[in-house]
């Protein structure tokens, strides 16, 4: 079933496409909530994140030196980063403890978002630096992107935007009921 789109006063002249609004995207656009500073009382996001309950930080799962969190602004349904509690910024500089944690709770999250929503495949990756394409340079992060068989489209090349079938809240419980039991 197909039905004409609505016509919408003062958009400009009617077209053939369709528009997805993503207003709540301006806020990233913006610069909103990006830190002041380098350091770790200049607004950073991943210093404050730890203080909220989990549904409310977006946590997924609490370790004692890192935490997994959903991306506030996601690549794919899923997007998380796990992220050392310490404000550090290089990788070369995470004691041994946190680097051996960080990656275990990378692997847990493959594990839960494979559980949770089939993931075919992951970009696993750290942006170090403003000039590796970091947001947050100064608080690192290793984003977890699950990718599935053809979920790459038109819509992020042609419209650079991305469509995400689930609201944040909903990914970040139904991940942290497929995380896998600590052994």
């Amino acid at each position: 079933m197909t039905s004409e789109p609505e016509q919408q006063i003062g958009v400009g002249v009617p077209d053939a496409f369709q528009r997805l609004w993503t207003p709540h995207r301006m806020a990233y656009i913006q610069g909103e909530s990006k830190p002041t500073g380098p350091g770790a009382d200049d607004g950073c996001p991943f210093c404050s994140i730890p203080a909220k309950s989990d549904e409310d930080g977006l946590i997924v799962k609490r370790g004692e030196l890192a935490y997994v969190v959903l991306n506030l602004y996601p690549y794919t349904g899923g997007h998380a980063m796990a992220v050392p509690y310490r404000h550090v910024a290089d990788y070369t500089d995470l004691t041994e403890p946190e680097t051996a944690e960080v990656a275990k709770l990378t692997k847990q999250a493959m594990t839960a978002l494979r559980r949770a929503s089939g993931a075919h495949g992951f970009n696993l990756g750290m942006n170090q630096g403003t000039v590796a394409g970091a947001g947050i340079a100064a608080h690192l992060h290793q984003h977890i992107v699950p990718r599935w068989g053809g979920d790459t489209n038109f819509m992020p090349v042609v419209g650079h935007t991305r469509v995400l079938p689930q609201l944040l809240a909903d990914t970040r419980k139904m991940l942290a009921e497929a995380w896998p039991e600590e052994g």
